[in-house]
């Protein structure tokens, strides 16, 4: 469906296809240089070739299906790629994919700054946009237009607000978990414009009152992989009140009422630090601890799922502080850790089935 989509999108409209690594970057560059993102989260499932093996066994499966896929010729559709740094595997990658990995287009690399908004870390921000806005507008064939620019960042705020509508208002949205998950990583490949029309029409069938029934959980995470995740859960009798997966939740931002567009540069400045904590992005810890206890009181959770994919390091580095954090809330939790599979195991659809029949028990008594 993606190499049809990218054919379409060449074709129809002469856009370039890039593809991204996970997880935070500034898209809107890429929309004002009416360049396609194209994101690789992995993808999952087994290796497509053998060039996983040029990096150690327990590096995360995305870096390593990532790799594999770039080797392989599976992405030549796309023009360039995009390296953020979430990690220093990923970011390793952008040396290995073109000493080893056969790959010969471009590769760009974007680096977070590190801390909170500090004048060196917005300058430091501010650095990379511009040498980031460059590479592609070389990439494009055309010059960055700042006016292009403040269009493609509103287009993207209307993209945020609906995301976080149906977020915000999950029981009264008439959708499954699997539906909505669906619906929002499409976002990870749509021309953005295309995606807002989904999300609009969804956001149509908010309706006054609640819809979903059964045990409301927070999950948070890297990547809602494998997808039968949420079938399991829907089964089971639960569904999905709060996230902050890196992948969903932790990328929808709710900036300041009157953002001032004078300068688009600045303003991705502000957006990027109005996100949510994000370990990816070496936010604050005690932060993000405040900010998913806030998450949870205000959802009205039942329980907790943390959902991590193996070797991670961002992600795992928290981990520890997140159970503590819920532990000292009273919260029921439940640790699932995958290595980007397609399927479910056993084990965990049972962990994951007891875990629903406990909260679902606790709420009843409550």
């Amino acid at each position: 469906m993606r190499h049809a989509y990218i054919a379409k999108q060449r074709d129809e409209h002469g856009r370039k296809a890039v593809a991204v690594l996970p997880v935070h970057y500034p898209k809107e560059l890429f929309t004002a240089l009416d360049l396609l993102a194209v994101e690789m989260w992995g993808p999952p499932g087994a290796p497509v070739s053998a060039d996983a093996g040029r990096v150690q066994a327990y590096v995360c499966a995305v870096v390593r299906n990532a790799l594999a896929f770039l080797a392989s010729g599976r992405a030549d559709a796309c023009e360039a790629v995009l390296f953020p740094h979430t990690c220093d595997s990923i970011q390793g990658l952008a040396t290995l994919v073109t000493d080893f990995g056969g790959w010969s287009k471009p590769s760009f690399v974007f680096q977070h700054p590190r801390g909170g908004p500090r004048p060196s870390s917005r300058a430091y921000y501010l650095s990379e946009l511009g040498s980031l806005a460059d590479g592609l507008a070389g990439l494009a064939g055309r010059p960055l237009e700042p006016e292009k620019l403040r269009e493609a960042v509103r287009l993207h705020r209307r993209i945020d607000a609906a995301r976080a509508a149906l977020l915000d208002g999950r029981r009264r949205l008439a959708l499954d978990d699997v539906e909505l998950y669906r619906l929002l990583r499409r976002g990870e490949w749509l021309w953005p414009e295309d995606h807002l029309a989904e999300l609009e029409a969804a956001t149509a069938r908010l309706g006054p009152s609640d819809v979903q029934r059964g045990a409301p959980v927070l999950i948070t995470g890297y990547v809602p992989e494998p997808g039968t995740l949420f079938e399991v859960l829907c089964d089971a009798g639960a569904f999905v009140v709060a996230d902050d997966y890196a992948a969903v939740g932790r990328r929808v931002v709710r900036p300041p009422a009157a953002l001032d567009l004078a300068d688009p540069f600045h303003a991705l400045a502000e957006l990027y630090w109005a996100a949510p904590p994000c370990p990816t992005r070496a936010s604050d810890q005690v932060g993000r601890m405040r900010y998913l206890a806030e998450l949870y009181r205000r959802s009205g959770a039942a329980g907790v799922i943390v959902h991590e994919q193996k070797f991670c390091e961002p992600e795992l580095f928290d981990v520890a502080a997140v159970k503590k954090t819920f532990a000292g809330l009273g919260a029921k939790l439940l640790y699932l850790e995958g290595e980007l599979e397609t399927e479910l195991s056993g084990q965990a659809t049972t962990r994951l089935e007891a875990f629903v029949e406990m909260i679902a028990a606790t709420a009843r008594v409550a």
